[in-house]
């Protein structure tokens, strides 16, 4: 006979028999619970059903039928409630993995990885170049699709039309692509294979870039042409133009110019140490400056409170990429048309005079193939000449930068006796 209200108010601790395997349970501290016995397999168990407080008398009762029910089909009822249990588990963490999964979005998880990797870039502007080329070529196609439903046919649809008519951007976005879905694989917001990977995916159904890549080399001025482009060049006024000019005595990159520092520069020693940070191998790299370059330098004006050797015209920042090809191009400009070309009659640019530079070594000087190479700061490919040189060859290379500038003044000075006329 099931117990009564008050038979349940007043229960001392222990148990009392309700019926149909329902047993109320008194603590010693007076808590009242339900518990319902049952025998399966031959085995006693025991199946808590809630405290008396919060489990009235009615929903113990009905739900002790409900698993005498399962008891009777050979159900274990602790077993089956366990079932329930995990199913609802996985239900709910299934719904929060499509909540997470709409949530991390390609563009989302790109931002995130860019903001991210960006303290190890070198500058804002290379976080700004992923940014765009990301924005422009894979965002339109799959930046609002979860990352983890990014497929080998998006990536197709993304790569195929720039692949062979803009290889170079093309191959730098599949690179990023696959950075980025890396990075969603790292936090867990994607499982299996990378769609965007190159070796045993991408390699089997895209041409080989190196085999449809058009190699253009920066359109260089001939050597016998540099006295004639450098006395028109210090013709100009202006940072930029010695900037520039400084760059071809130096045969240093743009940008190690344009952000150069007074403090990197030291006079009396004729000596430029570019710190590794603002290299491109970053390696640190010295550079013996010539008389041409240290009269340069000693000419231009300094302003207080700004260590930029060749200032910019706003708020102490370096001179614009563009500035350098700027001078070049005005240079460019006139009635009779372009003077200062490449031997393809396309109009030279800065970074040729690099290339300017390095025929004028191979072609003219006898200096050997590596000097000219470290003053380039050329990055070593070989291993065993990487081991043979261990220094920068600081010393010699003074002479050979004094040898430079004298061939950019006059084409005669620039005759230094060449190897294969050497006879001795």
């Amino acid at each position: 006979m099931a117990l009564t209200a008050m038979e349940i108010k007043h229960a001392k601790p222990g148990n009392y028999i309700d019926g149909n395997g329902l047993y109320l349970q008194v603590s010693k501290s007076g808590t009242k619970s339900w518990i319902y016995r049952y025998q399966i397999n031959g085995k006693r168990r025991e199946m808590g059903l809630g405290a008396v407080d919060t489990v009235p008398p009615s929903a113990a009762r009905a739900k002790a039928a409900e698993l005498k029910s399962l008891a009777s089909k050979g159900i274990d009822p602790i077993e089956q409630r366990r079932k329930e249990h995990a199913a609802a588990a996985a239900k709910q963490a299934e719904q929060k993995s499509e909540a997470d999964k709409s949530s991390h979005t390609f563009a989302v998880v790109a931002e995130e990885y860019i903001d991210m990797k960006s303290s190890e870039w070198a500058s804002a502007k290379h976080a700004q170049q992923w940014q765009n080329t990301l924005d422009t070529y894979a965002v339109p196609i799959i930046g609002d699709l979860p990352v983890a439903d990014v497929t080998s046919e998006h990536i197709w649809q993304i790569l195929t039309p720039i692949w062979t008519t803009k290889t170079e951007t093309a191959t730098r976005v599949r690179s990023r692509i696959e950075l980025v879905i890396d990075y969603a694989i790292g936090r867990g917001w994607r499982a299996g294979e990378n769609p965007a990977r190159w070796r045993g995916r991408l390699q089997s159904t895209l041409a080989t870039p190196s085999r449809i890549k058009s190699v253009r080399h920066h359109p260089a001025l001939p050597r016998d042409r540099m006295p004639a482009f450098m006395a028109a060049l210090r013709q100009r006024e202006g940072t930029a133009a010695r900037a520039l000019e400084f760059a071809i005595l130096t045969a240093a990159r743009s940008g190690e110019v344009r952000g150069a520092k007074w403090g990197e520069i030291d006079l009396d020693a004729k000596m430029w140490s570019i710190p590794a940070s603002r290299m491109k191998a970053k390696k640190r790299h010295r550079i013996p400056l010539s008389g041409d370059a240290v009269v340069l330098l000693r000419a231009l004006p300094r302003i207080a409170g700004n260590d930029l050797v060749f200032p910019g015209s706003r708020d102490s920042r370096p001179l614009s990429d563009m500035s350098l090809s700027a001078v070049v191009r005005r240079m460019n400009e006139g009635e009779d048309g372009p003077r200062w070309l490449d031997e393809a009659r396309e109009e030279v640019v800065p970074h040729g005079f690099r290339s300017t530079f390095r025929d004028w070594a191979a072609e003219v000087t006898h200096y050997p193939n590596e000097m000219a190479e470290t003053a380039l700061a050329h990055t070593i490919g070989n291993k065993a000449e990487a081991a043979y040189r261990r220094d920068d060859m600081l010393d010699k290379r003074r002479q050979m930068m004094e040898d430079w500038a004298a061939a950019c003044r006059t084409a005669k000075a620039g005759k230094v006796v060449s190897i294969k006329n050497n006879t001795a």
